[in-house]
């Protein structure tokens, strides 16, 4: 008897989606309630679970196909679940250990699990994951995975990929070269090597339903709002040495690092409150105004960038902002977000200073009437009490809406904001 997988629910006014990944093929073993299958909506990626214990049965959808919600994709035959159960328990080739089965059992396990491994890494890998592993020529059999169920993440091929580098290869006995495990034919490896004479490549790659999204609300953005930016520049000279007095302490009290972002955070809440325009939205003629702020927090993911939102930041402390922050950067990374928890955010803070920028002018997230861009901070000459010295300079920058902030609005709350960071004890007194 053969039991339907369905596409689940997706969230609010979400319809359809890309079907991204199989994670099981048809004669695996799947236990109850086990990832099958990967979808890409318009924000995150979400797994589709076994309703059923069994073994995969037909696929009716390809990878690339959109399908919608509540479609059949796979069916689940019976009988599969007992033989998974069994199979760490049959013998191998192995030969027995002469110093009795209890010796050899644990290498028997391992190695089966590395020839499932070894078998299909492929089925399991995410489309950057598989870049990656191509790119640096890594076993990913080989490699420890730190996301959900095992699963390999970016950042674990990436540490592997550095040991590598690290670590100085063996001299290999002379001897015809192993053959490295051959690429699948749709992932060529791009630039891999010096190019033929007069060779020139292209890689055609479609763009997921995430950047498609993402390209579209950005050009939907440009083309309602009437956008403008506003810059300051901040002397982060308080905020370094609060982090470095504090942030032995901060990490053994709550157990996470203190970062920047807890004190822009706390200082973006602050300045809505005089400034609460930018903490605002449009909604056809009138304007909503928020006594509350949600903040989307614009962190990197394989698939592209994507914005967690943490809740009600004027009620929070520096810990519990932290500590979400680096939880959702995290599950972005493993693709485990869900789509509540980026939906409804009143502003948002994005900082390209981790990746090297010194001064952007970032797009504002509809409905959302404002965005602040962080940038790397570098050793500036100031002026200081008549005398030049060297400060540790961050530009800020505010793309707002015109329709709704003023000018003069804009530069209030990005002044409040400067105030704050330079003298981080008003953020305590509400100043």
């Amino acid at each position: 008897m053969a039991t339907e997988v369905k596409v689940p629910t997706l969230g609010e006014s979400i319809t359809e989606a890309t079907l991204g990944q199989w994670l099981k093929q048809p004669g695996d073993a799947v236990a109850q309630d086990e990832p099958i299958a990967s979808l890409e909506t318009d924000k995150v990626a979400i797994e589709v679970p076994s309703p059923v214990a069994g073994t995969m049965g037909q696929q009716h959808a390809k990878v690339g196909d959109t399908v919608a919600v509540g479609a059949v994709i796979a069916t689940i035959e019976a009988g599969g679940a007992a033989a998974a159960a069994a199979k760490p328990e049959l013998p191998d080739s192995t030969p027995v250990n002469p110093k009795g089965p209890g010796e050899n059992m644990e290498p028997r396990e391992e190695k089966a699990d590395a020839e499932e491994e070894a078998d299909g890494p492929h089925l399991t890998l995410s489309p950057a994951v598989r870049r990656i592993v191509l790119e640096h020529h890594l076993d990913p059999s080989k490699i420890k995975g730190t996301g959900k169920d095992g699963r390999l993440t970016k950042d674990d091929v990436l540490a592997a990929a550095e040991g590598e580098k690290t670590q100085p290869a063996p001299e290999p006995a002379p001897a015809p070269a192993p053959a490295p495990a051959p690429a699948p034919a749709a992932e060529p490896q791009p630039m891999a090597g010096p190019a033929k004479a007069g060779e020139r490549r292209e890689e055609r790659v479609r763009m997921t339903r995430l950047r498609q999204t993402v390209a579209r609300r950005l050009k939907e953005a440009q083309n309602t709002a009437a956008m403008l930016t506003t810059f300051n520049d901040v002397d982060m000279s308080a905020v370094l040495e609060a982090r470095t007095r504090y942030k032995d302490l901060f990490e053994k009290k709550h157990g996470i690092r203190l970062g920047f972002m807890a004190f822009f955070v706390k200082a973006a809440a602050l300045a809505a409150r005089d400034v609460p325009a930018v903490n605002a939205s449009i909604d056809g003629e009138e304007i909503v105004y928020h006594d509350y702020m949600d903040v989307s927090v614009a962190v990197s993911a394989p698939n592209g960038l994507v914005v967690p939102v943490v809740r009600d930041v004027q009620d929070l402390g520096f810990a519990d902002i932290e500590k979400k922050i680096a939880d959702f950067g995290k599950r972005a990374r493993d693709g485990t977000l869900k789509l509540e928890e980026m939906q409804g955010g009143t502003f948002t803070i994005s900082n390209g200073g981790v990746f090297g920028s010194l001064l952007s002018t970032p797009i504002i997230n509809p409905p959302q009437s404002a965005v602040l861009g962080m940038h790397r901070i570098e050793e500036r000459p100031v002026v200081r009490d008549g005398q030049i010295v060297a400060r540790p300079m961050m530009y800020l920058a505010l793309s707002y809406d015109h329709r709704l902030i003023d000018g003069r609005e804009a530069v209030t709350f990005l002044v409040r904001m400067k105030e704050a960071l330079e003298d981080p004890t008003r953020l305590l007194i509400d100043l």
